[in-house]
């Protein structure tokens, strides 16, 4: 099961857990109210998992292709973790299932704090086109994960600040609406 919680704000390894002591949970509730949704999958069998497959048919999922987020496996391994750590959104949902491995995505709460959520084999998570967010390995230094789309691939991103992109605003009004 996915664990999240309210990071600390230390700036050692960003590959530590960072968690505020005591520690502060968050739940799937929680993360829900952001617009985050996680799904828990057999990743042992997602090339036949019916579940995945009624997933990709109901989000219309129709395109899809596998990293992996390893120094001996991905080209400019340094400079794509750094970017990948980089505070960012995208115009589109970020759809990622975790098939090996683990690592961390952040996003960011309704008063701007950091959110850790910990992801590991089996896990997926949607993050909302317009959620400031970013992912880094954990100090396992490995994932294996499966990244989904609607359509063609989109992998722009925008770093922060990004707040006048439609995204954004179409993001903090789903946030204000929450609130009601």
């Amino acid at each position: 099961m996915v664990e999240a919680w309210y990071m600390d704000e230390s700036q050692e390894d960003q590959r530590a857990p960072h968690r505020q002591r005591p520690n502060r949970a968050v739940s799937l509730e929680q993360l829900r109210r952001l617009g985050v949704v996680y799904r828990r999958l057999d990743a042992d069998n997602y090339e036949t998992d019916p579940c995945l497959k009624e997933i990709r048919r109901a989000e219309n999922y129709s395109w899809m292709d596998i990293v992996t987020i390893h120094k001996d496996k991905l080209p400019n391994y340094e400079e794509k973790i750094k970017t990948f750590y980089e505070e960012h959104l995208h115009l589109d949902d970020e759809i990622r299932y975790i098939l090996e491995g683990s690592g961390y995505f952040d996003v960011r709460d309704k008063d701007d704090k950091w959110i850790r959520i910990a992801m590991e084999k089996g896990d997926m998570i949607t993050l909302p086109a317009g959620i400031y967010h970013r992912f880094t390995l954990d100090e396992n230094n490995y994932v294996k994960a499966m990244r989904l789309f609607v359509g063609e691939p989109v992998w722009t991103a925008y770093n922060r600040p990004a707040d006048d992109f439609p995204a954004r605003k179409q993001y903090m009004k789903l946030l204000a609406d929450e609130a009601q």
